[in-house]
């Protein structure tokens, strides 16, 4: 009986669900120093003995700087490359790792233009992502512990708000809960400074687009826009977010789109829909909400699928005529016509504009092949329940939608 008895225990103790684990909690605190404009982070763990190490990947760009630590702190370089690491071991008790972060990084811009960044601290505003503060880092913790993460935001003097795309719960302060990661950081596109805020409910999904004073940012313009094309973007990708945060500014920001986790930036001085008809705000959104993820030179898939649906949501939604996306793919075939193969870590515009073609040409052929019962939504939301995907994935995947493999992907482009 006391056998059975220890036995049914142990195998207790390895079954139990993540909500009977012992919580232990993890805060950031961040303080924004526009003079500098640096950020200082403080990562408190409440029981430092929870966790055996954090191993931190400093990068190669001096951007963390000033690292104090309750426990063992030590740096090393990387083996296979000149990044630098940061090994933290916490003391037993409540202990604290804090550091320095330059969040003024600049973009990769041609010699004779001015300077432009990707995350940037003026005196009045902060732009940049959640990922810039907490370096990617490698969790050994205790079985049986999670960690509960929590981020609060300390801003400068005459400042207002701080906007991310997690919940909010309390005053600059929110929860951060990824499921995809052991190790809760901060990620996604975050803004604070003196902000004008413009907010709606699209079906289950709290939106915000904000824009520091005097940076031209089209919010209305925005929303309205996402209004229009919501239904038709959540009958593709059927996501819904709880929260979805859209950011701009324009004074020496980058002029690209990027997505981030359930949020976009977008330079403010940019067309929400360019003169060719594709949209950055809304292949951005199509990134957001597919959050597709490759492997093995096939960058390809992501970025068709999003230039793709950029077009052809805009259309399904009455926003373009069919004259109009025939001369869309005109363009795209100018494009890309000189490009041999789409097989690349990441791939360039030309690129991504043959593979929308590959994508529209394969919608076609799997409509025509299935009597209009499937389509290229099929295969879109086959690819967002996969991990990383590869090309051959993307072909089995194509061929199971169709009955048989799929004519249009047997080309050079995809060896």
């Amino acid at each position: 009986m006391g056998f059975k008895l220890a036995l049914c225990a142990v195998l207790l103790a390895v079954s139990l669900p993540s909500w009977a684990a012992k919580k232990v909690d993890l805060d950031y605190h961040v303080t924004l120093l526009p003079k500098s404009g640096e950020a200082e982070v403080r990562l408190t763990l409440e029981q430092g003995s929870a966790v055996r190490s954090l191993d931190l990947d400093l990068g190669d760009k001096s951007y963390f700087t000033d690292f104090s630590a309750d426990g063992q702190w030590a740096t090393t370089a990387g083996q296979a490359d000149s990044t630098l690491r940061g090994i933290w071991k916490p003391a037993s008790g409540k202990a604290t790792l804090t550091w320095r972060v330059h969040l003024n990084r600049p973009s990769v811009t041609a010699a004779s233009e001015k300077p432009r960044y990707d995350s940037r601290v003026t005196q009045d505003w902060a732009l940049f992502r959640g990922e810039d503060l907490v370096p990617r880092a490698r969790l050994d913790q205790q079985d049986g512990v999670r960690l509960q993460t929590r981020l609060t935001v300390d801003l400068p003097p005459g400042w207002k708000y701080v906007e991310t795309s997690w919940p909010r719960v309390g005053k600059n302060r929110f929860r951060i809960d990824d499921s995809s990661r052991l190790f809760d950081r901060p990620n996604g596109w975050m803004l604070a400074g003196n902000l004008i805020n413009r907010r709606a409910h699209l079906g289950d999904t709290d939106v915000t687009v904000s824009a520091p004073k005097g940076q031209g940012m089209r919010r209305m313009e925005t929303l309205t826009l996402m209004t229009f094309v919501w239904p038709k973007l959540q009958a593709v990708f059927p996501r819904r977010p709880g929260k979805l945060l859209v950011v701009g500014a324009a004074e020496s920001m980058a002029r690209n789109a990027s997505a981030g986790h359930d949020s976009i930036y977008l330079n403010s001085n940019r067309p929400l829909i360019s003169e060719s008809g594709a949209s950055p705000l809304l292949r951005e959104l199509v990134q957001v909400m597919a959050r597709i993820q490759d492997r093995d030179r096939s960058d390809w898939i992501r970025a068709g699928i999003a230039e793709y649906y950029s077009v052809e949501l805009l259309r399904r939604a009455g926003g373009m005529t069919e004259d109009r996306f025939q001369d869309w793919q005109s363009i795209l075939t100018r494009v890309g016509r000189k490009v041999t193969t789409l097989r690349a870590n990441h791939v360039d515009p030309a690129m991504t504009a043959r593979a929308a073609l590959l994508m529209s040409a394969l919608d076609q052929e799997i409509r025509q092949q299935t009597n209009e019962q499937k389509s290229l939504d099929d295969v879109a939301q086959g690819l967002m329940r996969m991990g990383a995907v590869s090309t051959a994935d993307f072909v089995q995947i194509a061929a199971g939608v169709i009955g048989e493999p799929s004519k249009v992907l047997s080309t050079p482009l995809l060896q």
